[in-house]
């Protein structure tokens, strides 16, 4: 493994592994992006694959808003979408709709269709970002890794792109339920090499995400979602045991207590999920992170920071990481956001205080 600036903020991974804090850590999903002046000049000249695609920018736009706002962490610029890709499928980012599959898997006999990659050579430039953006951060914050969960990657394969629905996706559970799940073993593979791999290139934590867990019903998450995130983190502790894992199941309110006896350290809320409940069903086991509705940045910077204060009060004042219950939107204030790391920096201290 590459060596690296020693780390001077290490609080959000001695959170994320349960340790007591004089504050709560603070960080934004997809906190680098359209929202921000400075990464719209960047795609200006540079499509949004190409910036994935490019180290060196990639490298960029993960550290403009730790420049901006007094984070606590920076997340990797890519794409859950990188997986599919190096599968064998194509993915087009199509203005307004988002990413899109020209060939998405219309029926089991298109597995046949999908590779066995070769890891570094499919996701090297991901690794060469991370080991990129570690060095430029010369140690400010922790850098983050990610990867999309094998669920929703399947729901974006099989869909072809996004829906409110995923009815596609989700018949294919019923309708072929073996294939499903060779299917997701599949990405499952992939996913958990990478994410090993973005470690040994330079991840200190690891998110996956599972945006699209919440349209599963229990039994169907039970049997389609949970044993494949459970593996990966197996599979990534067993290999990095010190690298913390947070999962963030969306709309899983079935979940939590399941979700808690993984291996993941961390389980990220949406905004739907109650922070006094999570907690009474997850006690110790693993710390929270969340979860602000992301609109709460459009309020006024006042009541956003009532928000914030309330949102604390909910969590308590440790073993908590403070975050948005989903990500930032294309339309918010900067300087909201700054509202937002700002008031979390001064009322979790003083939550430690009273």
């Amino acid at each position: 493994m590459p060596t690296f600036p020693p780390l001077k903020n290490d609080l959000l991974l001695r959170t994320a592994r349960g340790e007591t804090t004089d504050r709560t850590p603070v960080w934004m999903m997809r906190q680098a992006g359209r929202y921000l002046p400075e990464y719209r000049a960047i795609r200006e000249d540079h499509d949004f694959f190409e910036v994935v695609e490019t180290p060196e920018l990639a490298a960029e736009v993960t550290i403009q808003p730790v420049e901006r706002f007094p984070l606590d962490g920076a997340i990797i610029f890519s794409d859950i979408m990188v997986v599919p890709e190096a599968l064998g499928l194509t993915v087009e980012m199509v203005s307004g709709q988002g990413p899109t599959f020209p060939q998405p898997l219309a029926t089991p006999d298109d597995l046949d269709r999908l590779v066995d990659p070769n890891i570094d050579a499919a996701l090297g430039h991901v690794f060469d970002a991370l080991t990129r953006t570690r060095h430029e951060l010369e140690g400010r914050v922790p850098l983050i890794g990610f990867a999309g969960a094998p669920w929703t990657l399947m729901a974006y394969m099989v869909e072809g792109g996004g829906s409110k629905s995923y009815r596609h996706a989700r018949a294919w559970l019923y309708r072929h339920p073996e294939a499903s799940k060779a299917l997701l073993r599949r990405i499952t593979d992939v996913v958990a090499e990478y994410l090993i791999g973005q470690v040994e290139a330079g991840a200190q934590m690891l998110q996956v995400f599972d945006s699209w867990a919440g349209l599963l019903g229990p039994e169907t998450f039970r049997t389609f979602g949970l044993p494949y995130l459970e593996e990966i983190a197996e599979r990534v502790s067993a290999a990095h045991p010190d690298v913390p894992l947070v999962v963030f199941a969306k709309n899983v309110h079935h979940g939590l207590e399941a979700l808690a006896a993984t291996e993941y350290d961390v389980i990220s809320l949406d905004w739907t999920m109650a922070p006094e409940a999570a907690r009474h069903t997850v006690g110790d086991r693993a710390v929270l992170q969340g979860n602000l509705d992301p609109c709460a940045l459009y309020a006024a910077p006042e009541a956003l920071r009532r928000e914030v204060q309330h949102m604390l009060a909910g969590f308590g004042p440790h073993r908590h990481i403070a975050n948005l219950g989903h990500g930032m939107l294309p339309d918010h204030d900067p300087e909201h956001a700054r509202v937002f790391v700002e008031a979390v920096h001064e009322h979790s201290r003083h939550m430690r205080t009273v």
